[in-house]
């Protein structure tokens, strides 16, 4: 199992840029990707994108491609989220997430950080 954490969260004006960062610990050897979803009120949780471990390919979300940046540190265990242009609709909480198959479904992913609120004002 994968201990994951996210920080980076906050509040941001609309048109602003944020960096969000989720480090892994624990049985990171069979990750194959990572991976940030995002949850708002009522709503299941929604790809943003991810990273491949290994590799370093990353993919997007149509919702966030374009503005934002998904990177990754091997030797941090470190996955980054650089969301830029940002806009109120961004407004909810980020979840990354570690899998063992390239997948974009949050249901096949087991292993889940806390969670990080990210709240865009108009």
């Amino acid at each position: 199992q994968v201990q994951l954490v996210e920080f980076g969260g906050g509040l941001v004006q609309a048109g602003g840029s944020l960096r969000l960062s989720c480090t892994a610990s624990g049985g990171t050897a069979g990750v194959y990707v990572m991976t940030w979803f995002r949850r708002t009120p009522g709503k299941d949780r929604d790809l943003v994108g991810g990273i491949t471990w290994v590799a370093g390919r990353p993919f997007y979300a149509d919702s966030v491609k374009g503005r934002s940046t998904i990177s990754r540190d091997i030797g941090k265990n470190t996955m980054y989220l650089q969301l830029n242009s940002l806009k109120p609709e961004d407004t909810a909480i980020y979840y990354c997430a570690a899998g063992r198959g390239h997948s974009v479904r949050a249901t096949d992913y087991d292993d889940w950080g806390q969670g990080t609120q990210v709240t865009v004002s108009s």
